[in-house]
C-alpha cells in the first residue's frame, strides 16, 4: 500500500491591501477525525475535567488553611493570573519541544502543582501550587492550538477548534461533580485536588499511548513549506523562520490593534456573562437553589451549538458566527440592564441567561479559529501566544470593570456598559474580519501556479 501523501497545500489569504500570506496545513484527503479526537480533543477533555474540579474549591481550601476572604479570592485568581503570565513564554516552550511534548510536559508540571496544592499546609504553598497550575495550563492550551493549526486542514479547522472549545466547556461542566463526589466521601475540600492530579496523569497517558500525527507528516509538511511558500510570495517565505514574541508583536501590530481588540471584547463579554448572571440573581432576590438550577440549564445550553458554530464558520465564513455571537451576548447584557426594576424581572433574567448561553455556544472556538487563520508559516506558536494573551487580557479586565462600574453607579449600569462593548465588538469584527481573515479556503493550488483567490 502506498504511503499517505502528507504534502502541504498552500492557500492565499486575502488580507486587504493586496497582501498574500502563505499558509500551510495538512492535506484534507488524509485528514482523520479520529486522530484529532485522540491526540487533541480527548486530552483536552480530561485535562479540563481536572481543572474544572478544583476551580470551585480553591477559595474553600484557602479559607480552611487560614486565609481570609480577600486572601482566598487572591489565591483563586492566581489560576487566571498564571494562565495569562504563562501565555507569552509558552511560545518558546512549544517551539523548542514541539506541540505534543509540550502538552505532555505541561500536564506533568500541572501534576506537580496540584500535588503541592493537595499537600499544602498553609495558604502560601497553596498559592504557589495554583500559580504553577495556571502557568502550565497556558502552555498546554497554546501547544494544543498550535498542533491543531498545523495538523487540521483549513476545510475542517473551525469545526475542529469548535469541538476543542466544546470539550473544554464539557470538562469544566463535569469537573465540579467529580470534586463534589470526592468531597462527599472525604469531608475535606482539599481532597478535590486529587481529581486534577488523576486527570493530569490520564492526560499524559493518553498522549503517550495514542498515535502521534506529527511523526507521520511533520517532516514533509515543514520540510517543503518554505519552498512552496517562496513560490507564493517572498513575505510568506520569510514568515517560515521562527520569530520571538516581541518581534511578532511588532510585525503583526496591525492585526493585533484591530482584530485583536475585537478578540479582547469577545473574551470580555464571555467572562462578563459568568460574573454578572449570578450577581444579577442575587440582586433581584432569586433563591440560591433556583439560581443554581437556572445557571445549570444555561450551562447545558452552552454545549448546544458549539459544533453548529464551527460548521457555519467552515461553510460560510467566520463572520457569520462571530457577529451573531457577539450581538447575542450584547443583547443578553442589555436585556438585563433594562429589566432590573420591572415586575417581570425574574422572567427577563431567565430569558437573558438562556440567550447569553446560546450566543456563547455559537461562538465556541471562535478566538482559536481566528488565531489559527491569522498565524503565518510553520512556527505559529509565537503569534498564537500573542493572540491568546491579547484576547485573554479582555477576559481578565472584565470583572475589574464590572466591579468598578457597580461601585460607582450600579450593576445595571455595569451590564449596560458590557452590552455596549458587545455592540462595539460586533462592529469591529464586521469591519476587520473580511480584511484580515479569508472568506473561502482552497485546499489545492490552482493550475496557473499562483495561489488561490
Amino acid at each position: 500500500m502506498a504511503a499517505p501523501d502528507y504534502r502541504p497545500r498552500l492557500c492565499r489569504i486575502s488580507g486587504g491591501r493586496g497582501r498574500r500570506l502563505g499558509r500551510v496545513s495538512a492535506d484534507a484527503g488524509n485528514f482523520k477525525w479520529r486522530t484529532v479526537m485522540l491526540a487533541a480533543v480527548a486530552p483536552t477533555l480530561v485535562f479540563s475535567i481536572g481543572e474544572g474540579a478544583i476551580v470551585p474549591v480553591i477559595p474553600l481550601v484557602a479559607t480552611a488553611l487560614g486565609s481570609g476572604l480577600a486572601g482566598a479570592g487572591l489565591v483563586a485568581s492566581l489560576l487566571t493570573i498564571g494562565a495569562l503570565l504563562g501565555t507569552l513564554p509558552g511560545a518558546r516552550v512549544v517551539q523548542r519541544l514541539g506541540e505534543r511534548r509540550a502538552m505532555i510536559g505541561a500536564a506533568a508540571v500541572s501534576a506537580g502543582g496540584v500535588l503541592l496544592a493537595a499537600l499544602a499546609p498553609n495558604p502560601a504553598l497553596l498559592a504557589a501550587g495554583i500559580l504553577l497550575i495556571g502557568l502550565s495550563a497556558a502552555v498546554f492550551g497554546l501547544a494544543r492550538l498550535s498542533f491543531m493549526t498545523l495538523y487540521v486542514p483549513l476545510q475542517y479547522r473551525a469545526r475542529s477548534l469548535s469541538t476543542l472549545g466544546g470539550s473544554f466547556r464539557l470538562g469544566y461542566f463535569i469537573g465540579p461533580f467529580a470534586s463534589a463526589g470526592v468531597i462527599a466521601l472525604s469531608h475535606d475540600p482539599q481532597t478535590a485536588m486529587w481529581v486534577h492530579l488523576a486527570a493530569c496523569l490520564a492526560t499524559v497517558a493518553i498522549l503517550l499511548i495514542v498515535e502521534d500525527p506529527e511523526a507521520s507528516y511533520r517532516s514533509q509538511l515543514r520540510g517543503r513549506a518554505v519552498e512552496s511558500a517562496a513560490v507564493a510570495s517572498p513575505e510568506a517565505a520569510a514568515s517560515h523562520a521562527p520569530t520571538g514574541v516581541i518581534a511578532t508583536m511588532r510585525s503583526r501590530r496591525d492585526v493585533l490593534a484591530r482584530l485583536g481588540v475585537g478578540a479582547m471584547l469577545v473574551s470580555a463579554l464571555r467572562i462578563s456573562r459568568q460574573v454578572i448572571v449570578p450577581l444579577w440573581a442575587v440582586s433581584i432576590g432569586i433563591p440560591a437553589a433556583e439560581t443554581a438550577l437556572i445557571i445549570g440549564i444555561a450551562g447545558a445550553l452552552d454545549f448546544a451549538l458549539f459544533y453548529t458554530g464551527g460548521q457555519i464558520m467552515d461553510r460560510y465564513g467566520r463572520l457569520w458566527t462571530a457577529v451573531p455571537s457577539m450581538l447575542g451576548l450584547a443583547a443578553g447584557h442589555l436585556a438585563l440592564a433594562l429589566s432590573h426594576d420591572l415586575p417581570s424581572a425574574q422572567a427577563w433574567f431567565i430569558t437573558a441567561a438562556m440567550v447569553l448561553a446560546v450566543a456563547n455556544s455559537l461562538g465556541s472556538g471562535l478566538i482559536m479559529t481566528l488565531g489559527a487563520d491569522l498565524a503565518r508559516g510553520r512556527h505559529p506558536a509565537s503569534f498564537l501566544s500573542v493572540w491568546r494573551f491579547t484576547a485573554e487580557s479582555g477576559g481578565a479586565l472584565a470583572p475589574v470593570l464590572i466591579s468598578a462600574i457597580t461601585v460607582v453607579a450600579s450593576l445595571s449600569w455595569a451590564a449596560a456598559a458590557m452590552g455596549a462593548l458587545g455592540v462595539m465588538g460586533a462592529g469591529i469584527l464586521m469591519r476587520y474580519l473580511p480584511r484580515f481573515v479569508p472568506k473561502t479556503h482552497r485546499s489545492t493550488p490552482p493550475p496557473s501556479g499562483d495561489v488561490g483567490d
